[in-house]
């Protein structure tokens, strides 16, 4: 199977990893050890030449321009401005624009809303379920729950009629409370989109003890660079089981009765896979086609491997169409596919997973061999939980009909 680079999406990175939070698991916070001295803030003559050349190496009809940190919002309200204005300077008559930004949420207010609604802006707002669960980890600088101010900016868009759905981590604070976490975004929150996120935070026997203390509350030296290595993970890590019954518990309740009212990302790429298509880069065959791009202009490989061996080059340098369709870009994209364990290739859910994103493939199979996916056990246990209604849906949806009607079949009330 071929990696194929014809269509890409780029998570661009305007304040780079600064971030006014302190989330203990975000280890992207430890990227701002790649540029000391730096800003972190993208300038305009940056902002210029990503938004044209992305208009010019975009060969699809839809165009996203997708803000994520750190926390973006830092760069204000003003960039953004002027970010819109060029997207509509520079697209081609065919393209269409999509304006997304991935935030905490604490730093909206009525302006912020405001203009997100004018522009039609999607807006993922990071919550981890209910104050108990969100406030473990989701903290401040001065490791206070950021709860409260959070919930605020998610009820300003609302109150503005902005897209707005939730990301929300998986981790060990909220892994055994699957129900509550889901229930409190559908009947609290009244959340109609949702991702669901599993926090893997990888270590080695020296860097373990440091990544244990959470990356929010180091600082400058005291914040090793994280990179994708080694076989240990955190305490603030999923359990890979747990992970699993995490989402059957929410499949369950959702399946029964939330069917096209509540749409879960998880499942909806899923069903995708039960049809035959391969709607996220993490359940292809190959990747390579979700870059990021920093604050300078650097462009790596993918958002999970913002590090020197996956920094492609910069846009000053290059023209962004040439970086991600370069050979290395599509080495990397083919490596997920060219590295499945044997053990992955004979498994019966393959077809759902191709080994999730080769950033988790760091354990041994049970014949031992390297490259298993640290949430094996969760995903497999998933897929195979679901497969029935999966199959039910993806027959509905071949014969003209609506996957909701799963709920009918199966006498749930409406």
């Amino acid at each position: 199977m071929q990696t194929n680079l014809s269509q890409y999406h780029l998570l661009a990175k305007p304040a780079g990893a600064a971030c006014n939070l302190g989330c203990q698991y975000c280890f992207f916070l430890s990227k701002e050890n790649l540029y000391h001295g730096d800003s972190h803030l993208m300038d305009e003559a940056t902002l210029d030449r990503y938004i044209r050349q992305l208009m010019e190496s975009s060969l699809g009809p839809q165009v996203d321009v997708a803000w994520q940190g750190g926390e973006p919002m830092l760069r204000g309200l003003d960039f953004y401005k002027r970010s819109v204005e060029l997207a509509a300077r520079y697209r081609k008559p065919h393209q269409q624009i999509l304006h997304t930004i991935q935030t905490n949420g604490t730093l909206i207010d009525d302006a912020w809303a405001r203009f997100f609604k004018r522009h039609n802006y999607l807006v993922g707002i990071s919550i981890d379920g209910p104050r108990a669960m969100h406030d473990a980890y989701r903290v401040t600088k001065k490791g206070e729950g950021s709860f409260d101010e959070v919930v605020r900016g998610w009820n300003l868009l609302r109150k503005h009629g902005v897209d707005v759905n939730i990301l929300c981590t998986v981790h060990a604070a909220n892994q055994d409370h699957p129900l509550e976490v889901y229930r409190f975004f559908r009947d609290e929150l009244q959340a109609e989109y949702i991702q669901l996120i599993p926090i893997v935070e990888r270590a080695t026997p020296d860097t373990l003890a440091v990544a244990n203390q959470g990356w929010g509350g180091l600082k400058g030296t005291d914040r090793p660079l994280y990179r994708q290595e080694g076989s240990l993970v955190t305490e603030r890590t999923v359990n890979a089981e747990k992970f699993g019954q995490f989402l059957n518990g929410i499949f369950d309740e959702w399946v029964k009765r939330d069917v096209g009212k509540v749409y879960v990302t998880t499942f909806d790429i899923a069903l995708g896979s039960w049809l035959g298509h391969h709607n996220a880069c993490i359940v292809s065959p190959t990747c390579g086609e979700a870059l990021a791009l920093e604050h300078n202009g650097d462009v790596y490989s993918c958002d999970h491997f913002v590090e020197p061996d996956h920094l492609l080059g910069n846009l000053k340098d290059t023209p962004l169409g040439g970086l991600v369709r370069s050979e290395k870009q599509r080495r990397f994209g083919q490596a997920k596919y060219d590295t499945l364990p044997r053990y992955c290739r004979e498994c019966p859910v393959l077809f759902a997973c191709y080994g999730e994103c080769p950033r988790n493939r760091f354990i041994r199979t049970p014949d031992g061999e390297q490259g298993l996916n640290y949430l094996c056990a969760g995903y497999k246990g998933f897929f195979t939980h679901i497969d029935p209604a999966m199959k039910t849906m993806a027959s509905l949806l071949r014969q003209g009909r609506y996957a909701d009607e799963i709920m009918d079949l199966a006498g749930a009330t409406p």
